[in-house]
């Protein structure tokens, strides 16, 4: 490898690195300016997150909120804010619901069936502001934000008892009706005594090598990527825009379908009132710290879910449930400023090699005259 790469290849895992520890550290100093211990806390967590039952719990987290980085950062690569992926994902999954829990079809064709219309439900509510954005120049980020709003008030219209709801007199939780057994999804065995590993986390490591594949190695991610980076350039050189920016946001939509599935089709079975809300907004903050690449959004996933895991275990030890929270923030904060200050320092030491290489051919050409 040359050497080059090498440096290359450190000053990417400088950059994460950085952030952690600085986020560590700054997270540290609250817990001491508050008056707790911060490395008994640290030392909680990490002997917590690390047990067997937390794994599975750590896993089955990362694999909703690697699909909601993915979905958010499809847009990111086309330089497009989709902050609608929480209403994206919450409208597909209710209507998926409904439509599983209306029929009664082999798995092997309702399981799909069920999937798709949550894909295309996502799509069909990020074409919206696709559609805005190209015709009548509306940011995304303001579109999607009020269809959010306009997801969250269609469902609680429709999720009634007696419209598209079934009221459990029991419980008084209001539900769409249960997905009948031939829907729900295999599970992975974890061990005795373990709850099962969700057996979707097979169909979101499936969309990190499609996102990888789609965006990095077909002319349409060049292309994607090329608008991303300039409008005008990809325009001169023979790229549609605006198809590119209907594309993309229905592409991230889409995406943004999967996410509530590993709750529906392995866990809850059902769309109800208490159905997980604000992963969308989690996605956001895991494609921002894994720089939009399947990978990195993985470990990020895995990061975010090891620190929920903690912080319900630091509750039971005396500690403010919020410091995961802060800790979350200042991660972000830290990534960004960790990634400008490694781009700046890489982008000074490419300019230093140019300019010595520039110096020594100087200096060959002074010798042969």
């Amino acid at each position: 490898m040359k050497k080059f790469d090498k440096e290359r290849m450190l000053l990417a895992v400088a950059a994460p690195a950085l952030a952690l520890a600085a986020a560590f550290l700054l997270t540290a100093l609250v817990l001491a300016a508050t008056g707790k211990e911060p490395f008994n806390a640290f030392s909680i967590m990490f002997e917590y997150g690390f047990k067997s039952d937390s794994q599975v719990y750590i896993l089955n987290k990362a694999t909703t909120y690697f699909l909601a980085g993915l979905a958010v950062a499809v847009g990111f690569r086309m330089n497009l804010f989709n902050i609608g992926v929480d209403g994206q994902y919450r409208l597909g999954a209710f209507f998926a619901a409904v439509l599983g829990g209306a029929l009664e079809l082999p798995g092997f064709v309702q399981i799909p069936l069920i999937i798709l219309v949550a894909m295309l439900v996502g799509a069909m509510w990020a074409s919206i502001a696709a559609l805005l954005k190209v015709y009548r120049g509306v940011s995304e980020v303001i579109s999607t934000i009020m269809l959010n709003a306009l997801a969250g008030i269609l469902i609680s219209y429709l999720l009634v008892d007696g419209r598209l709801g079934v009221l459990d007199k029991d419980t008084n939780i209001v539900s769409t009706d249960p997905l009948p057994e031939s829907s729900h999804f295999f599970t992975i065995p974890a061990g005795p005594g373990l709850d099962p590993i969700w057996g979707f986390i097979v169909v979101a490591v499936l969309a990190g090598v499609g996102f990888w594949f789609l965006l990095g190695r077909t002319r349409f991610g060049f292309d994607l990527r090329a608008v991303g980076r300039s409008e005008s350039a990809a325009d001169a050189s023979g790229v549609n825009v605006k198809r590119m920016i209907i594309t993309s946001m229905l592409l991230s939509g889409a995406v943004a379908g999967l996410v509530g599935m590993p709750v529906l089709l392995n866990d809850a079975h059902q769309y109800s009132s208490d159905f997980p809300a604000g992963i969308g907004f989690t996605g956001i903050a895991i494609a921002l710290l894994g720089r939009n690449n399947p990978v990195g959004i993985a470990l990020a996933a895995l990061l975010w879910g090891f620190l929920e895991r903690g912080a319900g275990r630091l509750e039971f030890e005396g500690y403010d449930r919020e410091i995961v929270g802060v800790m979350q923030g200042v991660i972000v904060l830290c990534v960004v400023i960790a990634y400008e200050l490694v781009r700046r320092y890489g982008l000074k030491r490419q300019q230093q090699k140019v300019g010595a290489e520039l110096a020594a051919q100087a200096k060959k050409q002074e010798a042969a005259a």
